[in-house]
């Protein structure tokens, strides 16, 4: 069984999305997804079939200061819009296929922090517009979004407990792990300010603890998956140098050469992409 996880990263994820779009016109299929993040934000097109809707709905919309950015973050707590982008947006302004999606059968998962445990969490969707809430959940960034309500829990980012879950993928009883991935070989995630953790969210809670401690739990995800690729047991791609574009990237001439980036890597992966899943 094949399953593909798909890293976050806001938008640097346009390079995810390029890749994807690629694989799509390939008819490149997964027995499972688990997305985290921008990953599973922007990875619900893959199952709809959208190609270029990701790229597309970005370059039109980020623009908007009611959209994203200091206006929103200012009005509600949260750098994105929530009625705007999660609701207005999939259902009128670029309708997301959610038919298609239920239909596609991949089981897709979404990786949400539980704000209590600071745990991961990996919830299936089986609707986008009725689980629009739990992909809120895995892109609400740490210190710019409020947390998100799910079943009378709260929660927030995925890539705060698990950035790079394809351990999850594993325990689904997937054999082959192909990712895509938002950092460059060789990166090593640096610690964020403890002091500003804590004023934040405080002093010993779970979830501060998690910050604290998070990129020592990517430098040792990122390490674990090359070893894994290293010795045959998975398949990833991944920008070969730093992506320069910034998280909440408005330019659309910039999001358009990183999604043009990963198109290009996405085309030059394909003959080993089919290698590794034929073997």
């Amino acid at each position: 069984m094949t399953g593909l996880v798909l890293e976050g990263g806001a938008m640097r994820g346009m390079y995810s999305a390029g890749v994807l779009d690629v694989w799509m016109e390939h008819n490149v299929k997964f027995d499972v997804i688990v997305g985290v993040s921008a990953g599973a934000l922007f990875g619900v097109n893959y199952l709809s079939g959208q190609k270029g809707r990701v790229i597309r709905y970005n370059k039109r919309f980020n623009g908007d200061k009611n959209y994203i950015g200091l206006r929103p973050l200012l009005r509600e707590g949260n750098i994105i819009n929530t009625e705007y982008a999660y609701h207005t947006v999939p259902h009128t302004l670029d309708v997301f296929d959610d038919a298609a999606f239920q239909a596609s059968g991949v089981p897709f998962y979404a990786v949400v922090t539980n704000i209590e445990t600071g745990e991961a969490e990996y919830i299936r969707l089986t609707s986008v517009f009725e689980q629009m809430d739990v992909l809120r959940a895995s892109g609400s960034m740490p210190f710019v979004s409020k947390p998100v309500e799910i079943g009378g829990r709260l929660y927030l980012d995925g890539g705060i407990a698990d950035s790079i879950p394809f351990r999850h993928l594993q325990t689904l009883g997937c054999n082959k792990i192909v990712a895509v991935l938002t950092r460059e070989p060789g990166y090593i995630k640096k610690p964020m300010s403890p002091a500003l953790i804590r004023l934040k969210y405080g002093k010993n809670t779970p979830l501060a603890q998690n910050l604290i401690r998070r990129h020592e739990s990517y430098n040792s995800a990122s390490g674990a998956l090359q070893a894994l690729e290293n010795a045959g047991g998975a398949f990833a791609v991944r920008p070969q140098t730093a992506l320069s574009i910034g998280r909440i990237e408005k330019k659309p001439q910039k999001l358009q050469s990183i999604y043009d980036l990963g198109r290009a890597d996405g085309e030059k992966s394909l003959d080993a992409l089919f290698a590794y899943m034929n073997a």
